[in-house]
């Protein structure tokens, strides 16, 4: 008896079954995997999904437990002498414009005087030492009026006289260090400070920055959105939030005596929680990413303590830093270093982790065949991006310390002098501390994110039983000879199918949109005596009486 076909009554159902489960297998290996992330959504590993979302849980009601904690109250604090008015109050500045400048010479009477019109007395104007700038008042209580700014020279000594001998003399007539270079038409700032007579005298302050800083910064959105498209947009937005957090809770609360430290963990913890969600969706492998940033984080946390103790740096050697220690002196300039570390190692991790994390799920979908196929790929990408890291690292600094490594070049110290200051040491000992952190961040982010994937190839790996034990993996001796067709009728009748030559029986059904509608039990008959094997011969018309011209009757 021989053995009827797959669609036959004798075995309909399964033979329906294994062919559908073949063509279905075969199609979402081939589109599905590649490119669809969805798929192994589902296949997450129930452990390592429950390990995750439980320490993002833990540490996020730790950093909100800790903001409360550290919420600052907004006091006020004393006004460093830098940024205070002769009253004590903070410095007001008002809008002016260079209207006119010429030379003449120093230490002019009406120098920073408030004057009605622009025609003020200068003594050897157009030869003098100093170069007078005529300024015109455009905001304030005296807007539209005039003042005078005066800017020494190099050739100007004790206010009069020439000095060629302590510059080069190609740069005598450049203003003295320290001093601006002022253009008419220039935008500037003045500070308005009060007069022993009563009155108002005006000081050079700043040059306004406004309208630049604004069209440059709308370049930056325009150019981040234009590529990034929506994304863009919700990491400027992310970007946007870091900075309220550190205006509004870091600053304030350092201020307040709260510990640098635990301000900065709790500061870093919240912006990372906000912006990574914000930019990147809530999914699995973004927790994967944030949960790898916060541990690295942490580890570099502990490192920068390590070392800044081991490598004895103060931090005192800036300015800034000497006097921030001398106005707000409840400040602990140690822990405001190490903050600095922890707070300058939050972005670049950022950048390391979820890259680390996009490219572990991306190599699983493409059909490796394990977790630790997966891992071993991505480390694989991680090493070129550590590479590539810390040369932004040591560059960076090299870049913002140009004007100090200049200085420290021409000091003729031993190199390994001028390495080991504070100013240098501070700065290699964050770039040292930064790079160790993303180092181990890449192998800790690789391993969760790898965790929490379901690779292509192992699911694949699982289904192929299934397909082998399909009836197209027969044996040809146990086939009927109705199968066996002729080549040409089989080239002619077999319907198109995705199975490559030689798979599977010659005449196969095309599987039915789901749900499947089951089709009617087909007889087992012989293929060559169907009906739609028989050729088909046209029968000639018959010939009529009188030839083929006649006229019918």
């Amino acid at each position: 008896m021989t053995p009827s076909r797959p669609g036959g009554p004798g075995n309909s159902q399964p033979g329906h079954s294994h062919s559908e489960h073949d063509h279905a297998s075969r199609h979402s290996h081939g589109h599905g995997h590649s490119h669809d992330l969805s798929a192994i959504a589902a296949n997450f590993s129930p452990l390592a999904r429950y390990i995750v979302i439980s320490a993002l849980s833990l540490i996020g009601l730790t950093v909100a437990a800790g903001a409360i904690v550290l919420w600052p109250s907004y006091s006020d604090h004393p006004i460093p002498t830098q940024f205070r008015a002769a009253d004590g109050g903070s410095i007001t500045t008002v809008d002016a414009e260079i209207f006119e400048q010429q030379r003449a010479n120093c230490l002019n009477p009406l120098s920073g005087t408030v004057q009605d019109t622009a025609d003020i007395a200068l003594e050897n104007a157009g030869a003098g030492p100093c170069i007078q700038n005529i300024v015109k008042l455009t905001s304030g209580q005296y807007k539209g009026r005039f003042t005078l700014l005066e800017v020494p020279t190099n050739r100007a000594q004790s206010g009069k006289g020439p000095d060629s001998m302590a510059v080069d003399k190609r740069t005598l007539d450049d203003p003295q260090p320290g001093q601006p270079t002022l253009h008419v038409g220039d935008k500037i700032k003045v500070a308005a400070t009060p007069a022993p007579d009563g009155g108002v005298r005006y000081g050079f302050f700043d040059f306004r920055r406004g309208t630049p800083t604004i069209i440059w910064a709308l370049a930056f959105f325009a150019a981040i959105v234009l590529v990034a498209s929506w994304r863009g947009l919700r990491s400027i937005l992310g970007l946007i939030f870091a900075f309220a957090v550190l205006g509004f809770f870091t600053l304030p609360a350092i201020l307040e005596g709260s510990s640098p430290v635990a301000v900065a963990i709790v500061s870093s913890a919240t912006i990372l929680f906000v912006v990574l969600y914000l930019a990147h969706g809530v999914s699995m492998r973004t927790s994967s990413a944030l949960l790898g940033t916060l541990v690295s984080l942490f580890v570099a946390g502990a490192l920068s303590a390590l070392a800044i103790s081991t490598m004895k740096l103060t931090g005192l050697s800036g300015d800034q830093t000497m006097n921030l220690q001398v106005y707000q002196g409840n400040i602990s300039i140690s822990g405001l270093l190490l903050a600095g570390f922890i707070i300058g190692a939050l972005g670049v991790l950022n950048d390391v982790t979820i890259t680390q994390a996009s490219a572990a799920f991306e190599l699983a979908a493409a059909g490796e065949p394990s977790r630790l196929a997966t891992f071993r790929a991505a480390m694989r990408v991680g090493r070129d991006h550590i590479a590539s890291t810390v040369y932004t690292l040591i560059f960076a600094y090299a870049g913002s310390a140009l004007p100090l490594l200049l200085l420290f070049s021409v000091a003729q110290q031993p190199f390994g002098s001028l390495v080991t200051t504070d100013a240098v040491a501070v700065e290699l000992g964050r770039s040292f501390v930064g790079g160790i952190a993303i180092a181990l961040s890449v192998p800790l982010t690789t391993a969760i994110a790898a965790a929490l994937t379901s690779p292509a190839g192992a699911v694949a790996a699982k289904q192929e039983p299934a397909e082998h034990e399909s009836p197209a993996h027969e044996s040809p001796e146990h086939e009927s000879p109705e199968h066996k067709l002729p080549a040409h009728e089989t080239a002619v009748h077999k319907p198109p199918t995705h199975e490559p030559r030689g798979y599977g029986p010659p005449v196969r059904e095309r599987p039915m949109p789901n749900p499947p509608v089951p089709n009617p039990p087909v007889p087992n008959l012989p293929v060559p005596n169907l009906p739609m094997h028989k050729p088909q011969v046209r029968e000639p018309a018959p010939r009529r009486a009188g030839g083929r011209h006649a006229r019918p009757d």
